[in-house]
């Protein structure tokens, strides 16, 4: 049994591995170009950027550009649905690999007790020359139970606790990617407002200064065909 649990935490081990160094993102990059293309009107090359990325942060970012025409709120809860429908692939394995690391002593210690039962069993039955060297041999036994089940729990642990510190930081980052996401979208609109109404302000000044110049200009017309 110990063997089984080893060869599937070691499974689980290499898997997270290879996912957690596929899923590696620059996300300022990735966020720095979607920035660019939002500026400029161009979300087909956004998503398009946003696609080819790999990734949770790029298919974050990819479903809030989707709907890029809705309101903010609506945007952050776009991100919010696309995280947490992220955080299955993140952490998956994870428990197993705990229960690794949490069974194995334990069998460890339950072959050991099932070790001293059959020794004093035996020791039991036996003269005390062969009982001493029955139970020197059976305190052995059960003792390596023991050890394998503590040389399997420790490792798996370990890399338990440095694998769910790269799940919690890929899903801070994941967060922190929605955000800025949809803060690129709802500024650039934002920005375009008060750019239009700049320009309209500037257009409405430009309109009022051409009839005042018309209206001053009139007055003395009127007087040349007086005179």
């Amino acid at each position: 049994m110990q063997v089984v649990l080893g060869f599937v935490g070691l499974l689980v081990m290499v898997e997270r591995m290879v996912f957690f160094q596929h899923a590696r993102t620059k996300v300022a990059d990735l966020l720095l170009g979607i920035t660019n293309h939002v500026r400029k009107k161009a979300y087909a090359e956004a998503l398009h950027e946003a696609s080819r990325a790999r990734g949770p942060e790029a298919r974050v970012i990819h479903s809030i550009l989707m709907r890029h025409h809705l309101d903010r709120t609506n945007l952050r809860e776009i991100a919010q649905e696309a995280g947490q429908l992220e955080v299955p692939r993140i952490e998956r394995y994870m428990r197993v690999l705990l229960g690794v690391a949490m069974l194995a002593p334990m069998l460890g210690m339950f072959g050991t007790v099932l070790g001293l039962i059959e020794v004093f069993m035996k020791v039991g039955a036996a003269d005390s020359a062969v009982a001493q060297a029955a139970l020197a041999g059976g305190m052995f036994q059960s003792l390596v139970s023991t050890a394998i089940g503590l040389a399997l729990a420790i490792p798996s642990y370990l890399v338990y606790l440095y694998l769910y510190g790269k799940a919690q930081r890929m899903l801070h980052r994941l967060e922190r990617a929605g955000i800025e996401a949809v803060n690129i979208v709802c500024d650039s609109r934002e920005h375009d407002r008060i750019v239009s109404f700049r320009d309209s302000l500037e257009q409405q000044a430009t309109n009022l200064e051409s009839k005042s110049k018309k209206v001053s200009r009139g007055p003395k017309i009127a007087d040349k065909k007086d005179s």
